[in-house]
This record gives C-alpha cells, structure tokens and sequence, in this order.
C-alpha cells in the first residue's frame, strides 16, 4: 500500500474520533430525535446481523449515562472504520489489471459461458449437462475419426441422439457425438419393402422421404423427432397388441465400434451381436446406418370413445385383438376411460359417416370456463404467484394440451384442484368422440402435452388368444393407490401394447412371439418455469413414483422403459436396482460384449455406468 493511501485511512481514524467527541459532549433531547438519525447511518448495516445489540444505544439522554452512551458510540463507529479499512486494504493489496473484463462486474450477474461450451438438455428441461466436447460429423469417414481418435485419448464420447430421452440417457459431460448432419436416405427397395438409411435421419423426415415410394413405418411413437439411432437403441414402441417394439423393424446395422472399427450385423451375420446391439442403449458402438423392414403406407380411420372401467373388462380382448393400433388413456379420480382404436381404411366401405354430435369449440368450452373461475378463486384469495402474467395469449387460441398446462399451474401439487382438471378433461373427451382419416405418420400421432416427467413401465399380459388380464388389474391397483395416497396426479394415464422383441435388452424380450406386453405412463407436468415450483413438482413425481415402484413393480414382473428409468442416488436403492435388472436382462452377456467392444470405455455416461457396472470400483 502507498503512503499516501496510509495517510488518508489515519486521517479517516483521526476524523471518526474527532466526530465521537464532538457527539459525546452533545447533549441529546427527548424533543429531537433527528438527531440520533446521523449515529444510525455511520453503523454498518451488516453489524446487525453478526453482533447482538444492546437496548437501543440512541433513546434519550436523560435514561443513559454520559459515559455509556459514548463507549457504545465508539464500539460502533469502529466497526464502521474497520469495514472501510479492510475493504480498501483488500481493493488495493490486490489490484486488477487495466484489461481485466471482470473489473467493471456487477454482483449477482453471471459470467457469460466460453464460447466452446455447448450446453445440451432433454426435451422437457429435467436433464442438462454442459461440455466442450460436442462432435457431429457429417458422414462415416468422419464419425470413424471421431471415434478412433476418442479411443486412442481414451476420452469419452457419448452417442446423444436428438435427447428427447425423459432420462437424460444420452447425455454426458465428458463429451458427446451428435448424428444429426447424417440425416439421408441411402437405399429404398421398393420390391422387399425395406430402407437403408444413415441413422442421425428423424423418423419424420424418413417418413417423408419415402412415402413417394408408397412405403412407410410399421409403428410409431407418439413424437416424430426421435433419430433413428436413439430410437432403435432405447427400445421405443409404438402400440398394437400385434405389432412388436420399433427395434424389431431393424434387419440389419452398420456400427462404428471403438475397438473393432465399422462391423456390419444382421440376423444372419454375428446374429448374437446383432439382437444384442439392436437395442444396446449406445453402449457397444455408435449406429451409424440402419435397414428398416417397412409396410405400404397405407390410411387409417381412428375412433376415440370413452368407456368406464366396467365396459373396458368386458371387451378387453376383443378390443385387443380386433384393431390394430388401440390404447387406453385413464383419468384419475375419474370412471372415464378414453379409447382410441386406428384401423386401416376399408377400400370398399369408405370413411364412416358421423356427424359429432359437439363442435370443437363446445368439446372446450368446459375446459375455458374452468380456466376463468380458477383465475377469479385464486385472485380474489390474492395468491399471486399463481396468477399469469398480464400478456398471456387469449385462452380460446390455447389447443386443449396448452390450456389444460395452464390450469395446472395455477395449483400443480394441489389435489382437489388437480381432480377438477381431471373432470374438466373427462368432459372434453365425451365430447370429442368420434373418428378421424388420415396417413398412419398422421394419426398414429399424440399430443403429450407440455413439459413433464414421466415413469413408463413395461410387463407381461399373457397373449393375445389368451390375455392374463393382468394388466387391467395393474391399472385398477394403480387408481386405488392414487386415491388412497391422495396422489395429485394428472391425467392421462396412458396405457398401450406390442408384441414381444428378440432383442434381449428391449423390456418386451421374450422368446415367444405370441407373448404380448402392456406399457404404462404415468407423468407429471411441468407447467412453469419457476424453479422452486419445479422443484416441488419433482419431489412429489418422484414420491409418486416410489409408491408405485414398492407397491406394484415386482409384483407384476415390472421394468421401466430405458429412456425414462432414474439411476437412484442412494446407494443402496442403486444396488437393488442393478440386481433387478440382472434377473430380467442377460447383464453379464451385455457387459463381456461392451469390453470387446469398447475397452477404454468411451461410450458410456455415467447412468449406463451404475446401471450396469464392469467392477466393484465403479
């Protein structure tokens, strides 16, 4: 420190004794009390909250003595000083240089992010990580690169697909490798029905590209962004008790392997790897082309009905066996049961005559007045921070999906609200019954709403001559618990089928083609963007989550989907889960080929790590 600087900060000590003096020989006046309001200013802010104060130092004189009004003036009035001469102490024992961005800060503002760190989160916003390692290369030759290079550092590139996983399963920090600039179609084979295509290509944009060739997909999911890749290796299903999960429509792979290089498997070369690989969760190589057995497109008629509970038991197997696409959508706290069946369209019959006997607008109207009495409740009880903002869209432009997120904003984890949401979408369902024509990529379709977590389950339902009525029993329990537990849970709870899958890693695995499977949803939404209400809503998913987890999974031989199961933090729920995954998917086999395959272990993230751990350090 300069002398000068030293000389001013005694000149400052000298100036605060000098003023301590002058108040001391100041003799305060019950009658003016403005003069106590200079003291206040002179005492840092901070000493309240670090040093216990005495009973006020600055009442009248007449109650305190000289002497002890001037001893409290001082203590306080060094505190101030001490402040001041340890904060220009710091600023000029530590000067910044001239060039410094970070000198001219301000406090609570975050530093912007270097510009080579990407960040990447899922589509609902649960699952984010950042990295300076984000490759997407644009053919094979460079994708071999990447991952040779990878390999030789030993440094991790994890295979992200489009990262619409609810899990976060492609993500990874150390570095990822994104294939969506590998997006074309390669080869159509209009006489054996099949496409080869580059795997970074989204089913929608292959759905376009060949419908010219009179030929489409044999299922879809409810969304069309997936890439090909990402949705082939999570084991991904459409619905239909006649038709297996999306990976079966694979025949044939070209993977690029860290030890290997490109090897090229189908059924009838290295069939052991090739079912392995067909769903391998990007863990034994990056997919980097993929043929795709496909049907002739072809157009569909869909009707939704609403059933109960009772009515849905009765025709269960008939409604399982007589259509090809058909699923049941659950309101909790609600008898209601929405079914929607997609059949081909019969050439000779035509669409169906129906007349709906409501108007889009009527089928909402329940909804709207809804949304406006809810807004009325929760302003009058002047909960503000439940109320939108003042330039929220009008609600009659809102589709069903956005206005049913905004009602649940208002009160997301409040139960009776939640159950009046339930019945205000019970009513729209009733009175959107009907039937639809359209291509199946355009039917086949769903509309899941806005943000939001999700647990989706997969177990065996008998077959389809023989249906075990098991899984109408797993939803019956499932409302029960809801109701008893008092869950605040949304609608819908979404349940669907396929058939079985060779791949031995796909939770619908089996080797009998008759088995079918049932797959169940259940989510919560994320309709703010509040953290701390998001916060709130995860805890209370996750609790839901839990029950139906302890009460119900081993019961009915239950695993979740691979794009939407959570790794537990604790660890001995973590080791639970690892040998539930052993009894039911072939681990040891999985693991040796991810050591052929992968030694240095460049492809996993830390989820497929504690998923399936390879020694006991990990």
């Amino acid at each position: 420190m300069k002398p000068w600087q030293l000389g001013k900060m005694f000149r400052a000590f000298g100036l605060n004794r000098s003023l301590q003096n002058r108040l001391c020989q100041h003799h305060l006046h019950p009658s003016t009390p403005s003069h106590s309001q200079p003291l206040k200013t002179l005492i840092p802010s901070s000493s309240t909250a670090t040093i216990t104060t005495p009973q006020n130092p600055f009442r009248p004189f007449s109650t305190l003595s000289s002497s002890s009004s001037s001893s409290e003036l001082r203590k306080y009035l060094g505190y101030g000083s001490l402040l001041l001469f340890c904060g220009a102490a710091t600023y000029y024992s530590f000067p910044f240089s001239e060039n410094a961005k970070h000198k001219k800060a301000q406090i609570f503002r975050y530093a912007p992010l270097p510009e080579d760190l990407h960040t990447v989160s899922n589509w609902s916003g649960t699952h984010e990580v950042q990295t300076r390692n984000f490759y997407q290369p644009e053919n094979l030759e460079e994708l071999e690169k990447v991952v040779k290079g990878a390999n030789e550092k030993k440094t991790r590139i994890r295979p992200v697909g489009s990262g619409l996983s609810p899990n976060g399963i492609g993500l990874a920090r150390a570095g990822m490798v994104n294939l969506a600039l590998m997006d074309n179609v390669l080869e159509v084979d209009k006489e054996k029905k099949t496409v080869r295509v580059q795997a970074g290509i989204r089913v929608q944009q292959l759905v376009d590209g060949i419908k010219e060739h009179g030929l489409t997909l044999q299922n879809f999911a409810s969304i069309r962004e997936q890439q090909i890749g990402g949705i082939i290796q999570v084991g991904a299903h459409g619905t239909g008790a006649r038709l297996p999960p999306i990976d079966e429509q694979v025949i044939s792979m070209k993977l690029v392997t860290p030890a290997k290089g490109t090897v090229e498997i189908s059924k009838d070369k290295d069939p052991e790897l090739f079912y392995l690989a067909r769903c391998g969760l990007g863990g034994l190589g990056i997919v980097a082309e993929v043929t795709i057995q496909c049907v002739e497109r072809e157009e569909l008629v869909e009707h939704t009905a609403v059933l109960n509970i009772k009515e849905i038991k009765k025709n269960h197997k008939k409604l399982l066996s007589e259509n090809k696409h058909v699923k049941y959508l659950y309101i909790p706290y609600t008898e209601t049961v929405v079914v929607v069946r997609c059949n081909p369209l019969s050439k000779w019959k035509g669409p169906p005559k129906f007349k709906p006997k409501y108007s889009k607008e009527e089928a909402m109207q329940h909804v709207r007045d809804l949304y406006s009495e809810s807004l009325k409740k929760y302003r009058s009880e002047e909960i503000t921070g439940k109320l939108p903002d003042n330039n929220e869209p009008d609600i009659n432009e809102l589709s069903f999906t956005e206005l049913r997120d905004k009602l649940l904003a208002l009160d997301p984890l409040n139960k009776d609200h939640v159950i009046k949401v339930n019945q205000a979408e019970a009513e729209f369902w009733k009175k959107s019954e009907g039937y639809r024509v359209g291509w199946s990529d355009e039917i086949l379709g769903f509309d899941c709403g806005g943000q939001q977590w999700v647990s989706e389950t997969c177990f065996p339902a008998g077959t389809l001559n023989k249906p075990s009525m098991k899984d109408l029993e797993y939803i019956e329990e499932l409302k029960q618990l809801i109701e008893k537990e008092e869950i605040p849970a949304p609608a819908p709870i979404e349940q669907r089928w396929t058939t079985s899958s060779k791949s031995p890693m796909s939770p619908a695995s089996s080797s009998s083609a008759e088995d079918i499977f049932s797959w169940v949803g259940i989510i919560m939404y994320l309709p703010t963007m509040d953290a701390r209400q998001r916060k709130e809503i995860t805890e209370e998913f996750f609790h839901y989550r839990h029950l139906t987890q302890a009460r119900l999974w081993d019961r009915y031989a239950v695993y979740e989907h691979w794009a939407k199961i959570e790794v537990p933090k604790d660890k001995e729920e973590l080791g639970a889960l690892q040998v539930r995954l052993r009894k039911r998917f072939p681990v040891d086999a999985y693991n040796e080929a991810r050591r052929e395959l992968d030694p240095n272990r460049i492809l996993p993230n830390n989820m497929l790590e504690k998923l399936f751990p390879q020694s006991e350090t990990i």
